[in-house]
Formats: structure tokens, sequence, C-alpha cells
């Protein structure tokens, strides 16, 4: 397949810039990774490496040379750093002043609530007063507190049970860098991977129910099984927002889903654990979406090519009753299982290692679930939850 692009830049060398290596190759489309080891999971594949870390500004200068477009495998880059190659004609996607809003918990809070879009009810650290701890009028404990910066996984996140909680909080972080959340009661989690291009057109994978353990994703079926206005109510979400910030890349979505309705529990500028399914149960993943958009090659509409999919994450465990090599020679043999691993190593208890998807034949949201559950319960027999 001939391209248009001879490399794409990818800033960041973990799993996500991997699978993005892997759907690049696919499209014979170069690329040249910004990462901190030469055992970083996406160095296996690129054509060429910057050995720096991610947010060093004299790296990426380094790496956008010879690149028709740089993208980012994740938000945690220096922006302000960067604005001057992008003033220099470096094509970044997302372009920063996207980017700027969501890299930060605050910023993207206030963006919401600008854009009148349903989230659970913040307030900043800071105004909290440190002589006198207290919650906004009208909330109760427990609440959850998350920093604005860095945070993923459950890491930056801190569940706040009472007055001596939030005091505590108070007196051992830097209150401008962290927000208040209130508790939510929900039935779902959901999420959405979406996709805008450079004339303004996006393409939505399907919706998506999320379940995690210890605040880390565990598994995800996809099509979720909601009304269909309820997939259209987070498809004009994830529009509104790639609309109002001129927004040219893969964006992800994670919702609360209850009493409530729904509701932004998270925004991530990139693509995301919850659409990993798309690799093989879509026409075009959404690493192939984002390979297109930085290389500027037509993208393509990421059609569901099966009638459903389960993905499980594979995180390390501590005390593995079976070695590496069997757990991962059981997986590859189950039936319809696809089996992706990052090539990180040791296992250490509670790191993203791989995942597996099953492709789920069944017509119709009872049936898929049921082969959902089953196929879990194979894998998590080989491979337990961390959690």
């Amino acid at each position: 397949m001939t391209t248009t692009a001879e490399m794409i830049g990818v800033v960041g060398g973990g799993q996500l810039a991997r699978m993005m290596v892997e759907a690049a190759a696919e499209r014979q489309v170069a690329v040249a990774v910004q990462t901190g080891s030469t055992d970083d999971p996406a160095c296996a594949g690129a054509s060429r490496q910057v050995t720096a870390d991610p947010r060093d500004v004299a790296g990426t200068r380094q790496l956008v040379v010879g690149c028709q477009g740089v993208t980012f495998e994740n938000e945690w880059v220096n922006i302000d750093a960067l604005i001057p190659l992008e003033q220099q004609g470096v094509r970044f996607r997302p372009a920063l002043a996207a980017l700027s809003p969501l890299v930060n918990k605050l910023s993207q809070r206030q963006l919401l609530a600008d854009l009148a879009i349903a989230a659970p009810p913040w307030c900043p650290l800071s105004q909290i007063s440190a002589a006198q701890p207290a919650l906004p009028k009208g909330w109760s404990f427990p609440v959850m507190a998350k920093a604005a910066h860095g945070g993923y996984d459950g890491k930056g996140t801190v569940v706040v049970e009472s007055v001596e909680d939030l005091a505590r909080l108070i007196r051992s972080v830097d209150g401008d860098d962290w927000l208040l959340e209130c508790w939510v009661t929900y039935e779902r989690e959901l999420a959405l991977v979406v996709s805008r291009d450079a004339q303004g057109r996006v393409r939505s994978f399907p919706l998506v129910e999320t379940h995690q353990s210890q605040q880390v994703c565990d598994w995800v079926l996809a099509p979720a099984a909601v009304d269909q206005g309820v997939e259209a109510q987070a498809y004009n979400v994830a529009a509104s927002l790639l609309t109002k910030l001129n927004y040219v890349g893969v964006l992800a979505l994670e919702f609360f889903f209850g009493p409530d309705g729904l509701q932004v529990n998270e925004v991530a500028p990139r693509t995301h654990n919850s659409g990993h399914f798309s690799i093989e149960a879509c026409s075009s993943s959404q690493f192939d979406q984002q390979v297109c958009i930085a290389a500027g090659l037509p993208v393509p509409a990421p059609e569901l090519t099966s009638n459903g999919a389960l993905m499980v994450n594979l995180l390390g465990l501590e005390n593995p009753s079976r070695s590496l090599e069997q757990r991962l020679d059981a997986l590859a043999a189950l039936p319809d299982a696809h089996l992706h691993w990052y090539g990180k190593t040791p296992e250490t208890p509670g790191r993203k290692l791989g995942h597996v998807t099953v492709l789920l034949p069944g017509p119709d949201a009872k049936q898929r679930e049921q082969q959902a559950q089953a196929a879990l319960e194979l894998i998590r027999g080989i491979w337990p939850s961390s959690g």
C-alpha cells in the first residue's frame, strides 16, 4: 500500500504507542518514537527512536525531523515547551491549543461546565478552608479527590471519608493541583472513543461498557447494552467537545450512567484502554484512526465487523500459580481469542502487561453477555484479576 506520509512521530513509547506502530505497519507508514528506554514496548517495531523522556522538549525537537505529523501516546507532555515547535511548523495531532484544556482535570471540568455537559459536581480543593475544612453546601461524605495532573488507573485519586480525611489531604497536597468531586451513584460505567479529522468529520466507535477492579479497567464489553438514545447522547457530548476545541485526533470519554443519567467521568485526549477491542472487532481500529490522522491520510469509518467483543486486561500478579509462559500459551490456545502481549518486564503486580480480545458472535445483547461471561471465566481461570 502506498501512502503520502514518509514518517510520523509519536511522543511516548508504551503499549499505546506499540499498538499504533503495529497499525502504522499495516499502512506502510514509518514511525519514530520518543521514549526513555530502548526496552519500552513501542521500540521493537519503530523505524527510529529518540531516547529521551517524553517531556524532554530537546528530544521532541529531534523526533519531529522528517515527520509528516506528530502525535502523543498520552497527555502528560510539556505543552508550553512544545509551542515554539508548533509555531515553526510542526504539525501536532491534536494541536496544542486543543490538547491544553484537557491535560489538567481542573480546566477539563471547567470546559465541561462551560459547554453544559453533565458531570459530577466538583470544586477546586483550594476553595476548601484549611483552618475549618468543610464540604460545599449540599455535599456529603464520602467524596472523591483527584489530582489535576498525572492521575490514571487509580493513581492520583483519594477517597475522602470524613472531615479528618479532608483536613489530612489539605495538609499533604498542593490544593491548587487537586479537585473534589461528589460521590456518584451509578448503574454502569460506559466509554466512547471518537476521532475527528482535519476536515472536521467526526467518526465514532460503538459505546462500550467497562468494568473496573480497584479503579483499574478489568474488562470491556462492546457494544454496551443500552438504549440507542444513550449512545446518541454520548456521541453528541463527544462531538460537542471535538468541535468546540477544533480537536483533530482520537479522543476517549468515560461516563457514569445511573439515576442522574449520563455524566462524564474523564476525558482522555488519546487512544484508550476501552477501545482496544477495535483492533479485531472493527474495520479500522482506534490506532489506525490515529495513524491516518497524524499522517494526513484519508480516515476510514470504523465499522463494527463482529456482533460484539470482550476485551480483558492482563495485569501483573503478585504470586502467580503458573509461570508466565504457561499462562500465555494457555491464553493463546483459547478459541476465538486474540492475545496482545506488550513485551514489558518484569511482571510487576498491577502493571498492564497485555490484553485478550474475544469476538462474540451472539446476535443479541443477552447472548453476547452470556458468551462474554463464559469467555471471561476461562481467561480469569488462566490469568486472575489482580484485584
